[in-house]
């Protein structure tokens, strides 16, 4: 018996519509036209009284952005439409591009809900999460032996 290492990538359908569009149009085709999802990274940093979350989002500007809070569930998502046209002589050329995200985190119950702070700067979406006082790390602490 002879065992042949299967590529999932070959046999799946759209992989293979993809490559015939690639081959009769071009590879600059799918680029254009796919609907392509990119999901922004995220940075999560804890603090001693804060966590600080970073999305790097370029390219969208502040209105793009929804933040919400329900169930100590933060959502983080985001939607761009951007039509553009190009006329030349009697032709007509249109061209719509939407992308949109949405990422969700579960916050523990030591953030104070209604302190959270977000702005948007130089292609990253930053939020502040502060800590309960009770949450907070405090620093070393010197007990005297008697």
């Amino acid at each position: 018996m002879t065992l042949v290492r299967w590529n999932k990538n070959s046999q799946y359908p759209s992989v293979l519509l993809d490559r015939l569009f690639e081959n009769f149009f071009g590879s600059d085709f799918l680029g254009k036209y796919s609907n392509q999802v990119t999901i922004p990274s995220v940075n999560v940093t804890e603090k001693n009284d804060s966590y600080e979350v970073e999305v790097a989002a370029p390219g969208y500007k502040k209105d793009d952005f929804k933040v919400s809070l329900e169930n100590n569930i933060l959502t983080i998502s985001a939607e761009v439409k951007n039509e553009s046209e190009k006329s030349d002589k009697k032709e007509l050329i249109k061209e719509y591009h939407y992308a949109s995200f949405e990422r969700s985190f579960t916050l523990p119950d030591t953030i104070l809900t209604d302190k959270i702070e977000a702005k948007y700067e130089n292609g990253i979406l930053k939020l502040l999460l502060p800590k309960k006082e009770e949450a907070k790390v405090l620093g070393p602490k010197t007990i005297q032996i008697s």
